[in-house]
Formats: structure tokens, C-alpha cells, sequence
């Protein structure tokens, strides 16, 4: 017999009247996140320096950055733009290649107000940046991002990272300043596999910086990242920065990783039942322009319904939401609203303008996603 409604805890109480689709996000699940993994870092002894891909708003930038955080990681330079000159962040990271003299021109211009530090991979990628700053009479602090099992960017871990330090140190206009690795391959392992791969991933960091610097060259930080290991890399001794960014709203991926439930996930997408066309089967208002199509591991379709989760979210096209419901369930009828835990919180935010804040129950402000898009 399928399961009807459960006492899963809604962070926008019934009576609360709002349009839909919409992203909502628990003030205070949210707040506690932040506080948690800050506690976390503190008692690691590392320096958080959260990714701002997942919330992309200054004023969870200030937040964060309150809670003590150092400063933020962001990819894009027009993420950084925005941080720095609309939340105030002094202190950036850009974990990711950042190649071409617009591109560099741009981070020379926000030198003035905030420290920024970038990822190299490559000796092309180095020399590159390398000749953007000697035309700007610049130079810049930069990392060096490691391949430590992800296969995506980095340099392989040990021998060639150990070699391109060396290149870089005598590399004009680049102050080589840490190493920084991102070892998301831990997140899509078993989740009883997480904790051994990560810890692999920082001791190899931490090995290969120690080579570094037994060649004279000081490198100030060893930096890790990635929320599912983010409990096990930095406690790795020589580890001395971590960069989560999903668990300050979590989604339906985290569950999978056993520690994250219903009442952790602080971002949610308020929808409204608006077809029940057949008994089986029935639409939401809200489908791959607001969901994202990212699929999960954690449960089954696109998107966990808070309350419901035997209603599967079976399809999404561009503004509908097909879900099917079980024989003996009820509720999702015509006009009734849902929660909805995104897979992949990330691109969900990306998708929207704005974020409703939710205090008790009601909507007490809306937060611009003022860096959505910022994809240059």
C-alpha cells in the first residue's frame, strides 16, 4: 500500500499566500547550515571559504562571511564582480582557468578592493595570464589546481604538480601562493566510499605540497573542496582551507550521503497542482526552466515533494512538471501547493531572479540572485 502524506516539516506555512513557482528558502535552516559548517571549519582548524555557485546572493555572501568565513571561491569573473562590489567581499578566489586579456583586465580592476587569487592548470594556461598582466604592469596571487581523482581540470598529483610549481615560481607576474584541489570524484562514489576517497585526496594535496615547498617555495595554502567530503578532507593534517558551497541550502543529491535530510534542505520550490488529468498522473507548475533536468541518485525523478515521497516527478518539459501519484495517496489535487526539494540546488538558483526568505513560516523578504548568469 503506497504511502499518504507524511509529517515532513513545510517551511511556508499553508495560510501564506505567494505566486508559484517560486524558490523559497528557511531563514533559519539556512542560517544554521552556515553556522554548522563555520563551526566545523573552526574546529578543523582550516579557513572556510565557501563556494558562492549554490546561493550566488551578496546577502548570504555576508552571511557567510559574518558566520567567518575568510572570503568566497567563485568560477566565473563576473561572479567576483559581483561579490566584491555588491557584498563587500575582500578576499576571492576564482577556482577555475581563467584565460584571455578581458578576462584579466577585469580582476586587475577589482585588485583595488579585494584580494584575488587565481587557478592555473597548465604552463599555456600560465604564460597566457602571464602576458595579460606584463601588457597591464600587474601581477597576481595564484594557485595551483591539482588533479587528485576528479579527471577534470587539475594537474596530476605528485611528479607533474611538483614540476609546473617549479615553472611557475620562476613564472613573471605570478606570486604562487597554495595548491587547491576539488575532489568531487568523492561525490559520486558509494556513500560508504566517501570518507576513504576524500581523506586519499588530502593526503595527496598535502604530500605534493610539502615536495613543493622542500624546494623553497612558499606556499601558504592547501586548499579542498566539496560538500559530501567536506567532514573528512580537511581534517587531513596539512589541509588549510575547505570550499563547500551546496550545504548552505542542500538538495535531493545530499541524501544519498546519509547525513542530510528533509529538515536540512533550507531552498525549496513552492509549486501548485494544476492538472490531475488522469488518477494516476497530474502536472505541476514548475518544470525544467525552474527544476533544472538535473537527474539524482538519491530519489527517484526530478525532485523530492516534501510530505509526499511516493509522488514522483516522473518528466519535465519546459514549464510542466508530470508527476505520478500512487492509488492510495492523497492530496495533490488541482490548486494544491507543494514543496519541492531540487536535485541540484545549483543551476536551480541560476534559473531564478529572485529568492523569497521565509521566517516562521512567512515571507519576510526577497533577495535578488544578483550574480545569476554571470557566466563570463
Amino acid at each position: 500500500m503506497a504511502t499518504t502524506q507524511t509529517a515532513e516539516t513545510l517551511i511556508l506555512d499553508p495560510s501564506t499566500d505567494i505566486d508559484t513557482p517560486c524558490l523559497v528558502v528557511s531563514e533559519h535552516i539556512m542560517q544554521r547550515n552556515i553556522s554548522e559548517m563555520a563551526a566545523f571549519a573552526k574546529s578543523a582548524g582550516v579557513n572556510l571559504r565557501p563556494h558562492m555557485k549554490t546561493h550566488k546572493t551578496p546577502q548570504i555572501a555576508r552571511l557567510q562571511i559574518a558566520a567567518g568565513a575568510i572570503g568566497l571561491t567563485c568560477a566565473k569573473v563576473g561572479e567576483a564582480e559581483v561579490m566584491i562590489n555588491e557584498a563587500g567581499v575582500e578576499d576571492v578566489l576564482l577556482a577555475y582557468p581563467t584565460i584571455g586579456d578581458h578576462k584579466i583586465e577585469r580582476l586587475t580592476n577589482l585588485q583595488d578592493k579585494a584580494r584575488i587569487t587565481i587557478a592555473v592548470d597548465s604552463y599555456a594556461a600560465a604564460e597566457s595570464v602571464s602576458k595579460s598582466l606584463e601588457r597591464l604592469g600587474r601581477s597576481i596571487d595564484v594557485f595551483i589546481e591539482i588533479n587528485t581523482g576528479q579527471n577534470r581540470s587539475g594537474i596530476m598529483v605528485g611528479d607533474e604538480a611538483v614540476e609546473f610549481a617549479q615553472q611557475i615560481a620562476r613564472t613573471r607576474h605570478l606570486n604562487l601562493t597554495g595548491v587547491m584541489t576539488h575532489e568531487g570524484h568523492a561525490n559520486s562514489a558509494p556513500p560508504d566510499q566517501i570518507e576513504e576517497i576524500a581523506l586519499a585526496a588530502g593526503r595527496a594535496i598535502v604530500e605534493t605540497a610539502e615536495r613543493i615547498r622542500a624546494l623553497g617555495i612558499d606556499l601558504r595554502t592547501v586548499s579542498v573542496g566539496s560538500t559530501p567530503a567536506a567532514t573528512y578532507t580537511p581534517t587531513v593534517p596539512g589541509v588549510t582551507e575547505m570550499r563547500p558551497g551546496t550545504y548552505v541550502f542542500n538538495d535531493n543529491s545530499a541524501f544519498r550521503y546519509g547525513r542530510i535530510g528533509v529538515d536540512d534542505c533550507a531552498a525549496r520550490f513552492v509549486a501548485t497542482v494544476v492538472s490531475r488529468a488522469a488518477r494516476d498522473r497530474g502536472v505541476l507548475d514548475t518544470g525544467s526552466k525552474s527544476l533544472s533536468s538535473d537527474p539524482s541518485k538519491s530519489h527517484e525523478g526530478y525532485g523530492y515533494i516534501v510530505g509526499h515521497p511516493d509522488v514522483i516527478i516522473t518528466k519535465l518539459s519546459e514549464e510542466h512538471g508530470a508527476f505520478e501519484i500512487p492509488e492510495d495517496e492523497t492530496g495533490m489535487e488541482v490548486g494544491d501547493r507543494v514543496e519541492i526539494i531540487p536535485n541540484h540546488v545549483c543551476p536551480t538558483v541560476n534559473l531564478m531572479n529572485e529568492l523569497f526568505i521565509a521566517r516562521d513560516g512567512k515571507i519576510v523578504d526577497t533577495w535578488k540572485v544578483a550574480a545569476r548568469g554571470m557566466v563570463r
